[in-house]
């Protein structure tokens, strides 16, 4: 493989491109017109624009971007991770038209991405899975029925559903008869899918997930877990490996369950399978995501390996860079900071020009992948992430040192970030300690 379309924007783009280019691998990046500006777009060998600025009539032009990297040459197209990502018919269109999808094969995107299919998939496989439906609610009388011989508080969810969006918690029936149709239109819009189901919410629960990787040859390990917890509007803003207050046993567990989930599907090339663990260490999958993670560095970080590496040689056809589970070992603590233009009590998005962006720092152990450069604009079409902040420590507790100093450093101006949540959710007793669930951030708002 030597060259590469980069079907996505921001610092995902710039991140692919960065390992390509180590790798001698060429990149062409597709922009839409109020990305052109970005550094993803000139760091590129190539870069073309493909529409307006509304992902519709741009980087979800799949056929479009399809047709550029037939016309450039391209071996295959790396999807990022949202957009394109996850959709089944342009994954099965670019393996049609002889190109390299950079990830899993369409059927196992299509399994995956069906979340009440993924859910009979795992109980078969014995992975436990939340308490909840097995088929879809079709009315709201049915979803009052099962809600009811769940128990609230239950979270009523899109099937084609992820990354957050079309989930909602209901604490009552009240709730559920108000949300019902809003969450299946919502589904409808922007899954193009309103089948809905119902899962019991776990409460004091820590979200963890696992890092897998699978090839052609069979062969599947895993990279350790992931803690992201720390989330507001159920999307991650703080990810850490390990997961702090988590027992070996509990770990071994999650470990074995990813590996079984992987192997029901035959899975290959990067994905991550997502669990809920309740305050008696109980662990239920959520969902897996057939793709690379936003927060895959923290995993880059304690292992020492190049994920985006690891996707292109699986791609290849080649086995896993590492196929003995013994042989990855984990080193030190890692914490990611997703810093984004919003009000950092409301978390509203704040579009606006960076007047100022300074994120170096002269701390070791410090990444930043970025998507801005200064006087960039973060406009209101995609979702605000300027950058990701890495920190590596030896431990936790250094790991959480050395962040403090870095966010105390850090400059951005022209528009709100969330730089500030940083600090206070850094200087929580339950963030210190290890053991804050997914009602962090929703405690700390309510002081």
């Amino acid at each position: 493989m030597k060259k590469i379309l980069i079907a996505n924007r921001g610092e995902i783009a710039s991140r692919i491109i960065h390992t390509c280019k180590r790798l001698g691998i060429e990149t062409i990046a597709v922009h839409s017109e109020a990305d052109e500006h970005m550094p993803f777009v000139t760091e590129a060998d190539a870069a073309f624009l493909i529409g307006p600025p509304p992902v519709q009539q741009s980087y979800l032009k799949g056929e479009e971007i399809l047709e550029i990297a037939l016309r450039e040459g391209a071996d295959g197209i790396h999807p990022g991770y949202g957009l394109l990502s996850e959709n089944a018919e342009f994954a099965s269109r670019v393996s049609e038209a002889g190109l390299k999808f950079i990830g899993p094969d369409a059927l196992t995107i299509t399994e995956m991405g069906d979340k009440v299919g993924s859910r009979s998939t795992m109980k078969a496989a014995s992975v436990p899975v939340v308490p909840g439906t097995d088929d879809g609610v079709e009315s709201l009388e049915d979803a009052i029925r099962v809600a009811k011989t769940i128990g609230y508080p239950i979270m009523l969810k899109a099937s084609a559903g992820g990354g957050g969006v079309g989930m909602v918690r209901c604490e009552s029936e009240q709730a559920l008869s108000q949300q019902f149709d809003s969450v299946k239109s919502r589904a409808k819009m922007y899954f193009g899918n309103d089948l809905v189901f119902i899962e019991k919410y776990i409460t004091n629960a820590r979200h963890i997930e696992v890092q897998i990787f699978g090839d052609d040859a069979g062969n599947i390990v895993h990279l350790f877990e992931r803690n992201c917890s720390v989330q507001r509007r159920n999307q991650k803003v703080i990810e850490e490996s390990p997961s702090p207050n988590l027992s070996a046993e509990t770990k071994n567990r999650l470990y074995q369950a990813a590996i079984d989930a992987a192997k029901a599907v035959n899975y290959k090339n990067a994905g991550t399978v997502e669990f809920i663990v309740d305050e008696n260490d109980e662990i239920y999958f959520l969902e897996m995501n057939t793709r690379l993670q936003v927060e895959h560095p923290v995993t880059e970080e304690v292992t020492g390996y190049d994920l985006v590496e690891w996707q292109i040689e699986v791609a290849r056809g080649n086995e896993l860079p590492v196929k003995n589970q013994d042989d990855i070992q984990l080193n030190g603590h890692a914490l990611e900071f997703r810093v984004y233009a919003e009000d950092p009590k409301t978390f509203m998005p704040s579009p606006g020009t960076i007047t100022k962006l300074k994120l170096q720092s002269d701390i070791d152990g410090i990444r930043i992948d970025n998507g801005y450069a200064e006087n960039g604009k973060v406009t209101p079409f995609y979702d605000p992430l300027i950058s990701k902040v890495i920190v590596h420590g030896n431990t936790r507790d250094e790991a959480i040192e050395k962040s403090k100093r870095f966010f105390e450093q850090v400059e951005i101006e022209g528009l709100k970030t969330n730089i500030s949540l940083f600090t206070e959710v850094l200087n929580e007793e339950s963030f210190k300690d290890g053991t804050y669930t997914t009602a962090i951030l929703t405690d700390w708002s309510k002081k």
